[in-house]
């Protein structure tokens, strides 16, 4: 019997209309039998980071933040680029979670909704990789996704991309059982 993985996505966007957003939705709706994808919906509540305040008990959105996280066994990301760079939100969420103990050894993978957004997705990586997580890099994909292929709920309609990110997700769920050896 195969354990089911809990994986937490995390959008770098606040629109309400996100492709990245929407990237993550087809990924829950895809996953594998064995796979719950739960989307994180606290970026823009959580405050500014500011070292002081990361004391014993940290504000309630940051501790729900890091429990959630502590609670999955993978993350997958999916952010825009704005100025060949992250987003201040999902940076910020980053920088909560820096001396956490829940981030350490954490498999992740990274979705990336526009090919032109590589700045931004390889500065993920990177800051995801000092950060200690495990980086799964054959589950970190671009799965372009244009107005065109969003229904008018924000939903992703093409079969490729579905295709696409479930393969993405199969590889994460291979890469989190081989290196953690969760049956």
């Amino acid at each position: 019997m195969t354990a089911t993985l809990r994986i937490l996505a995390i959008s770098g966007s606040l629109r309400a209309q996100s492709s990245n957003t929407s990237l993550l939705r087809l990924a829950a709706s895809v996953a594998p039998d064995d796979m719950i994808v739960e989307l994180y919906d606290g970026l823009a509540r959580l405050p500014h980071f500011n070292p002081d305040d990361d004391v014993d008990v940290p504000p309630p959105a940051v501790l729900e933040l890091r429990r959630r996280v502590g609670e999955a066994d993978g993350l997958l990301f999916c952010s825009p680029e704005y100025a060949h760079g992250l987003p201040g939100s999902l940076k910020n969420a980053l920088d909560w979670l820096v001396a956490s103990v829940e981030l350490p050894g954490k498999p992740v993978a990274s979705l990336n909704a526009s090919p032109m957004a590589t700045h931004a997705q390889a500065s993920l990586l990177e800051t995801l990789t000092v950060m200690s997580t495990r980086i799964v890099r054959e589950a970190c994909v671009t799965i372009p996704v244009t107005r065109g292929d969003l229904d008018a709920d924000g939903g992703i309609t093409t079969p490729d991309a579905a295709r696409a990110t479930r393969a993405a997700l199969d590889a994460f769920a291979r890469g989190i059982r081989t290196q953690s050896g969760v049956a």
